[in-house]
């Protein structure tokens, strides 16, 4: 048994009220000023990262990162290569369960193009304490331009679920001085 008829009951048959429409007004100029802002920041923030991708094959990325590995591997770290290649060369490296593949060695203030992939599945890359997070997915080549500017090493960390082994995906990057 209602209170009131259902004719009386019609939210479109109600007036709304002054605090209501101010309300309203508030939240929709809010989601403006909101939707601006994402623009705004995405030309000017520094949180952006300059990427560019590109279609892959699994097996042809894998080759590519076996390449460096012969041309640039200096030692092994628990049975991973590391990697030191020349100052503004393309890297590779390789998300795959449950490893970051090579071990990465470069040199502070040098430019590198860092190209990112997976074998199997979506990986998360993020590279601490930087905080550069990037979606890694099989069959797309992600590149990104970085320029260490302090020495020591970098944990790269997969966060993104990837199966049972997903908390022993660790990979490491060693900046050193000249």
């Amino acid at each position: 048994m209602a209170i009131t008829p259902p004719s009386a009951r019609l939210w479109w048959n109600e007036s709304v009220h002054r605090v209501e429409l101010i309300w309203i007004a508030v939240a929709f100029v809010w989601g403006l000023v909101m939707f601006f802002m994402m623009i705004y920041w995405h030309a000017t923030g520094d949180q952006n990262l300059a990427t560019e991708t590109y279609r892959t094959t699994p097996n042809a990325f894998y080759a590519k990162v076996e390449s460096n590995v012969v041309d640039w591997q200096v030692r092994e770290l628990n049975g991973v290569p590391v990697v030191k290649p020349p100052a503004g060369a393309d890297v590779y490296l390789l998300g795959r369960m449950w490893l970051w593949y090579p071990v990465l060695e470069l040199e502070r203030g040098q430019s590198y193009r860092v190209h990112l992939s997976s074998l199997d599945l979506q990986h998360g890359f993020s590279l601490q304490p930087i905080n550069i997070n990037v979606q890694v997915h099989p069959g797309y080549e992600h590149v990104l331009t970085v320029t260490p500017d302090r020495s020591g090493e970098y944990s790269i960390v997969c966060n993104e679920f990837c199966g049972l082994g997903h908390h022993m995906m660790l990979g490491k990057i060693f900046v050193v001085d000249r």
